[in-house]
Parts: C-alpha cells; sequence; structure tokens
C-alpha cells in the first residue's frame, strides 16, 4: 500500500498543499498566547537595545558612548572581554562589527515583534547570544552560574518562538505564511 508524504499533527493528516499555522502545532489557546507574550517581550528587548545604543539614552548606554555620536556598541563590548575568546572574538571589534551588531539587534527585535521571519531570527539569535556568551564566559571571567548565562534562555525563546510559529498569535505569522508562500525556510 503506497502512502503519500503528509504532517501528522495531533492525530490528524494534514497534505502538504498549504501552509501550516500555530493551532495545528500547539493546541492550547493559553499556550499560544503565553509562546506569543514571551516573543514579543524579548523582541522589545531587543528593540530597546537598539534604541539605547542608538541614542544613548543613559540606561545600559550613557550619552557620550551614542552610536550617532561616534560611540561604538560592538566594539565597546568585545575590547572590555576577559574572556579566552577575545582573540577570536576581535574579529568583529570593526565599524563594520558595530553596524552587524545593530542590524542584527533591529532585526531580531522587529522580526519577532511582529512575528514574521521567525526561522532567520533563530539561527541569527542564536549566534548573536553564543558569540555574546563566549565573550563573557563565567567559567573564565566570573559570574553567578559557572555554565549557563541568561543567554542560553534566550536562545531558547527565540528557538520555540520559531519552531512553534508564535507569530500566528499576536503577530503577522499567518499572513506572512501567505506572502512566502513554499519558501517556508522564510517563516
Amino acid at each position: 500500500m503506497a502512502t503519500s508524504f503528509s504532517n501528522r499533527t495531533e492525530g490528524t493528516t494534514r497534505s502538504q498543499a498549504g501552509p501550516v499555522y500555530q493551532e495545528q502545532i500547539v493546541t492550547s489557546s493559553a499556550a499560544r498566547k503565553a509562546l506569543a507574550v514571551a516573543r514579543i517581550i524579548l523582541g522589545w528587548t531587543f528593540v530597546w537595545a537598539f534604541v539605547d545604543k542608538l541614542f544613548g539614552l543613559g540606561f545600559s548606554t550613557p550619552s557620550e558612548n551614542a552610536w550617532i555620536g561616534g560611540g561604538s556598541p560592538a566594539q565597546g563590548f568585545i575590547k572590555g572581554s576577559e574572556s579566552p575568546f577575545s582573540g577570536f572574538l576581535s574579529i568583529f571589534a570593526n565599524p563594520f562589527g558595530d553596524v552587524l551588531f545593530m542590524v542584527g539587534l533591529l532585526g531580531l527585535g522587529v522580526a519577532l515583534v511582529l512575528g514574521a521571519g521567525l526561522r532567520i531570527a533563530a539561527v541569527a539569535g542564536t549566534l548573536l547570544f553564543l558569540f555574546m556568551y563566549l565573550a563573557l564566559l563565567p567559567a573564565a571571567v566570573g559570574g553567578t552560574n559557572p555554565i549557563t548565562t541568561a543567554h542560553w534562555l534566550e536562545a531558547a525563546v527565540i528557538i520555540t518562538s520559531a519552531l512553534t510559529l508564535s507569530g500566528d498569535t499576536w503577530g503577522v505569522g499567518k499572513w506572512w505564511a501567505g506572502v512566502i508562500g513554499k519558501n517556508t525556510w522564510l517563516r
């Protein structure tokens, strides 16, 4: 007996003809809302970090270090690192690294808040958090936990947001799925 390729979700079979939506993956309405809240909060954290570093609002970035005033958000972070990976990370301690860092913050924040492009955001965000973790390696430079940091949790939230299509709830994920069509890697 021949079988066709299909997705199995919660006991139902669906052909590959149309997009998959979050309701097919996460069946609890409360869980979908909780995932959306986590996604939006983390997205806002990225947007806020971008705005603060751009204008030097005085929260984590003093006004004299504002990017629009000639500050260097990535270089300052990397050059202050005492991690064993400081040499490797120094390849980002330049103006291109600043642009890459700032575009990354804004792109991740917008993707998470809007709920579109979450798969790309998951890969890019996880890489960003990995580099930040290596720059602040707690086993080498100290910290409250010698192995894990909040960077691990934040990467897990981004990955979970992508895997559960959390942009479909309180985001533009369903609309975006229609726009990208079969290019699901953009989802």
